[in-house]
């Protein structure tokens, strides 16, 4: 499989077993971290592929993951400084982009790598198809545990008042990013792509 080829299977274990112990974790920080940890996974397949699309990819991933990362605390320390609560089973009641661009092109390429044996490939593929499956049940169930239930109405914590200016301005700051990312990523490409070009020649 040569080096590469362990670093993505390296990855790919990452992701899976990230994403499994995020499942399990009743603190939302911590969800979120594991969750961070899991999506590290897909920059070091997207190195590993040795493939101008995966690592595009990857810097795509980490600049993403920046904003999104940001998002995701940010969200749970207001969240955390009105409620004064972490655990996700005392949460109940509470209403509630740029990524898969990423990961999808990590995944192509992992396709497109011609440093790999079709059954190699087959393999990673096979094994990120599981985070991804983790992903939404880890995520659905932070979201349906935080927003859906009754248990914060029946807490001293339950008087809480909404977002203001300060909130609101960091929160569309660093979403705007990760949309627009989404929207349009070869804004980033626009960055990477020479650099990746001058990279990959010295592998090719």
């Amino acid at each position: 499989m040569g080096a590469y080829g362990l670093l993505m299977l390296l990855g790919s274990i990452q992701i899976i077993y990230a994403a499994s112990t995020s499942l399990g974790q009743r603190n939302l920080k911590k969800r979120i971290a594991y969750s961070s940890v899991s999506h590290m996974g897909f920059i070091i397949i997207g190195i590993g592929s040795i493939s101008d699309t995966g690592l595009n990819g990857a810097i795509l991933q980490i600049i993403s993951h920046g904003f999104i990362g940001a998002a995701l605390f940010f969200l749970a320390g207001t969240g955390y400084d009105r409620l004064r609560l972490l655990y996700l089973d005392q949460m109940g009641g509470m209403p509630g982009m740029s990524g898969f661009v990423a990961e999808l092109m990590i995944f192509f390429g992992i396709l497109t790598s011609q440093k790999y044996l079709l059954m190699t490939k087959i393999l990673i593929i096979f094994l990120n198809t599981i985070g991804i499956i983790l992903t939404p049940i880890y995520s659905l169930s932070m979201l349906r545990q935080m927003f859906y239930g009754y248990k914060l109405f029946n807490t001293p914590n339950s008087y809480f008042f909404d977002s203001g200016p300060r909130e609101l301005f960091i929160s569309i700051s660093i979403l705007i990013p990760v949309i627009g990312i989404g929207i349009y990523p070869d804004f980033i490409f626009s960055f990477s792509v020479d650099k990746v070009e001058a990279i990959l020649s010295n592998f090719f």
